[in-house]
């Protein structure tokens, strides 16, 4: 378990990181579904080794550091490694860029409404807020 202290201090440091002025966060957090239909519209079937595959060309483009301070990866992202074998998050981190993670599980539509739609995933969030921490 991390101490208190020391995570706050993180905390405060990925902040100023992130923030940093002339800089983005690229979200590259698409589920399985949304990253199919971007698919679909190229013609590109939505396999696993075409998903990474996609996320390996964002991450390797050469200078993305200069321009990115952040990555908001899905959790299939988390496991999924560079075609030389490095792991996505540890690729981000050699660049000065802070890996993060979509901790939500999605959405729904909420009942009664006009196809609103409303966040799932309190239940747990703790639990895989600090898998994803480790």
């Amino acid at each position: 378990m991390v101490e208190a202290k020391n995570f706050k201090e993180e905390l405060i440091e990925n902040a100023r990181r992130i923030v940093r002025p002339g800089f983005g966060i690229l979200a590259a957090d698409e589920s399985t579904g949304t990253i199919g239909q971007r698919f679909s519209k190229i013609n590109v079937e939505n396999t696993e080794e075409n998903r990474r595959a996609y996320r390996d060309l964002l991450f390797t483009t050469e200078g993305l550091e200069n321009y990115i301070s952040g990555v908001i990866l899905y959790e299939e992202t988390l496991g999924q490694n560079s075609a030389d074998g490095t792991p996505f998050p540890e690729l981000l981190k050699s660049k000065g860029i802070i890996p993060g993670i979509k901790v939500d599980k999605g959405l729904v539509i909420i009942p009664g409404t006009n196809d609103e739609n409303a966040t799932t995933g309190l239940d747990g969030l703790a639990e895989r807020c600090q898998k994803y921490y480790s």
